[in-house]
């Protein structure tokens, strides 16, 4: 237990490269307000994103009387909620791993029942709170392949897919054609099951929902909090908020507080978004108006079209990776991306080739070396919902509800997941950590290139 008086301070904010698109191409909204005064509460979260608001959901759930408070450094959509892919996904999918999840330790079935948890939860909060149905479209999306290596790796997870007893259909060369309007794909693996989200939008309507039951302040950085009597004192610019409890939403900025250094890997993924397609250019490209897609091999480019009820008829790429223990991704990164995006984008639509890139971002990942997460009690009234592993919208929605259920006494099949992971491994010492890191990141996306 933290004595009395014991401070975490915050090492550093969270910095972001590049415009938030899905959260730039959605109307302007009403924001929530900073916090300017004290205020008391019996749950204070910081972060909300994915994990955050799904905690303060689950925790409103279980006890409606409960005071919760959510902080956010930043705008709701324009932290990593709104960077990502889009994609929540159901099934495993790590393609070069033997058992697909990326661990062994925990079956596959266990794995598939836990994300689609997450995606039911979801499903439920968007009833709830009637958030737009565009935001959350239980689509499937499409494992493609580029290359007859990427061929073999589909075949194989067919057959996987198979012995799961999970549904699929297989897609040729044709299918894809039609599927995406792009000759570059030779075939394709269509599972059901994820939802495509519309990651900012449904995040703030997440939000919108939950300020019904919590107060959320947003442009509201925790600067520190530290232990008072049987609670915490949590300190942001203007105010600050004494709580019974603390449940740490920020992923990998769980380090910016002191906890799980050199245990805890910060990688940022580019993306890149197109201008609004106008009727001439849609036309040429043909295809449906909106699918996903991600690589047969992991460190290849995903790809995604939308529509005007997501944002506009636009396709997003995504690829490129950047291992910064600083948490910052850099210029040059930025600048490599804004390239190899450009390069990428055009080799799968020639008809589109030179279109303009309305938006380039950079996302932040946190992962650990043995992909285990860090959820669940860190001290007396102290609790973390950090290190998604790349799996934020899935992944960030389970740690979120085990740190409710975890921190108001509860147990279930996710928490007792969650409780069941190992300590993330420690890293090498820096630098041979981050050489290390990029020179390994960038052999893979060579070997991906094609994909």
């Amino acid at each position: 237990r933290a004595k009395e008086g014991v401070v975490y301070k915050a090492k550093r904010l969270p910095v972001h490269k590049g415009v938030a698109a899905w959260n730039a191409i959605l109307p302007s909204r009403a924001a929530h307000g900073a916090l300017d005064e004290k205020v008391t509460a019996d749950f204070c979260i910081i972060g909300a994103g994915f994990a955050g608001l799904s905690a303060a959901r689950r925790l409103t759930q279980l006890d409606p009387s409960a005071r919760v408070v959510v902080l956010d450094a930043g705008t709701i959509g324009e932290g990593a909620s709104g960077r990502n892919s889009g994609f929540m996904i159901d099934l495993p999918h790590d393609l070069t791993s033997d058992d697909y999840a990326g661990s062994g330790e925990t079956s596959e079935q266990a794995l598939i029942a836990l994300n689609r948890r997450a995606i039911a939860f979801a499903r439920e909060a968007v009833e709830e709170y009637d958030i737009d149905r565009n935001f959350f479209d239980p689509a499937g999306k499409v494992n493609a392949a580029a290359s007859s290596k990427g061929d073999a790796a589909n075949q194989q997870y067919t057959r996987h897919l198979s012995s799961l007893g999970e549904r699929f259909e297989w897609l040729d060369q044709q299918a894809m054609r039609e599927l995406t309007g792009s000759d570059y794909f030779v075939s394709g693996v269509y599972t059901p099951g994820t939802v495509m989200l519309q990651p900012a939008g449904y995040i703030r309507g997440l939000a919108g929902g939950v300020s019904a039951g919590a107060r959320i302040f947003e442009n509201t950085p925790a600067l520190g909090f530290k232990r008072q009597g049987k609670g915490w004192d949590v300190e942001t610019p203007e105010g600050s908020v004494s709580a019974g409890a603390v449940i740490l939403a920020n992923n990998g900025h769980l380090e910016s507080f002191g906890f799980k250094a050199n245990r805890l890997m910060h990688v940022f993924l580019f993306a890149a978004m197109t201008q609004a397609l106008n009727a001439r250019e849609g036309e040429s490209l043909k295809g449906a108006p909106r699918w996903g897609v991600t690589p047969s091999d992991p460190m290849g480019t995903t790809v995604r079209r939308i529509d005007a009820g997501q944002g506009g008829d636009r396709i997003v790429v995504r690829s490129c990776a950047e291992f910064r223990p600083d948490m910052v991704a850099t210029d040059r990164g930025m600048a490599r991306a804004r390239r190899v995006l450009r390069r990428k984008f055009d080799a799968r639509f020639p008809k589109l080739a030179g279109i303009e890139m309305e938006h380039i971002w950079a996302g932040h990942l946190c992962l650990s070396k043995n992909a285990v997460s860090v959820t669940g009690r860190l001290d007396d009234g102290l609790y973390a919902a950090c290190c998604q592993n790349g799996l934020g919208t899935a992944r960030g929605t389970l740690t979120g509800i085990a740190a409710a259920e975890v921190a108001l006494g509860q147990q279930s099949d996710i928490t007792r997941f969650f409780a069941g992971q190992d300590e993330p491994q420690k890293l090498p010492p820096a630098p041979i950590s981050s050489i290390g890191a990029n020179v390994y990141l960038r052999f893979k996306e060579h070997k991906a290139r094609f994909e």
